[in-house]
C-alpha cells in the first residue's frame, strides 16, 4: 500500500521540499560560529588564545590589588562593577597608547 503513495505527485513534491529544508536545517545546525572559542579550539588545537589568557591574568591581578587596598571589598555588591570599570579603564588606556604610536 505504501508503494502506491510513493509515486503520487504530491508525495514527490513533499519529499523534495522536506529534503531541501532538512538539508538546510542540518547544515545550519552543524555550522559553528567562526568567532566562537569552540571553533578556534577545533581549528588551531590551542585551548586558549594568548589574548584571553592575558586578560584573565590581568583581571586576577586587579582583583588581588583591590582586595589588598580595600579589605572585605569582595563582599560588597558593587565589587564586580568596580572590577569591570577598572578593566575597562586599563583597556581604554592601552588602546590610546597604541593609537599614539
Amino acid at each position: 500500500m505504501l508503494n502506491r503513495f510513493k509515486n503520487l505527485k504530491l508525495v514527490k513534491q513533499l519529499k523534495q521540499n522536506l529534503s531541501a529544508k532538512l538539508r538546510w536545517i542540518m547544515y545550519s545546525k552543524n555550522t559553528m560560529d567562526k568567532s566562537s572559542p569552540e571553533y578556534i579550539r577545533m581549528i588551531s588545537g590551542v585551548d586558549e588564545l594568548k589574548s584571553s589568557s592575558d586578560e584573565r591574568r590581568l583581571e586576577a591581578m586587579v582583583r588581588e590589588q583591590l582586595k589588598a587596598e580595600f579589605p572585605n571589598i569582595e563582599e560588597m555588591k558593587s565589587y564586580e562593577l568596580l572590577v569591570d570599570a577598572v578593566m575597562h579603564n586599563i583597556k581604554k588606556k592601552q588602546l590610546q597608547a597604541m593609537d599614539d604610536e
